[in-house]
């Protein structure tokens, strides 16, 4: 089943059991999805259907963090509450010892040794860990290993 069927289902469900809080954080990422449909005239692949709710994950993050710095608690909830949905459409996060390994893998297999090849190592790490990990953890993980 593709992601997209996926969330579809998922908001089928969402619908029947009457979960609002549930069914409105669907029907964004649905919406969201085929925003980048219509904007790019193409159907997109799990891959891009992945990288557009890794997008909404981070966006919800910085508006959590922007929240709680202004003290609306109950704002930063609701987006904590979208997050997990997004998250189960999301692959599993990986540990902190496959990403050291494959960081690791990348930068001798690219033959990177300086951090002039920092944008080289990220670029092909971007398609290994789309939506399983943080690129900025991975940029630092990359920095101390390069530096």
């Amino acid at each position: 089943m593709t992601l997209i069927e996926q969330l579809k289902d998922a908001m089928k469900v969402a619908m029947r059991a009457k979960e609002k809080a549930r069914l409105g954080t669907i029907r964004l990422a649905l919406a969201a999805i085929k925003q980048v449909e219509v904007d790019e005239a193409k159907t997109l692949s799990d891959d891009e259907i992945t990288a557009v709710l890794t997008k909404m994950v981070k966006q919800r993050r910085d508006s959590i963090r922007q929240y709680e710095e202004a003290g609306r608690l109950d704002l930063a909830e609701a987006e904590a509450a979208e997050v997990v949905v997004l998250q189960e459409f999301l692959p599993q996060p990986m540990s902190d010892e496959e990403l050291q390994a494959v960081v690791s893998q990348v930068i001798a297999d690219s033959g990177a040794s300086s951090m002039r090849d920092m944008g080289k190592v990220m670029g092909q790490l971007q398609s290994k860990v789309q939506g399983r990990a943080d690129m900025a953890e991975v940029g630092k993980i990359v920095k101390a290993q390069l530096g």
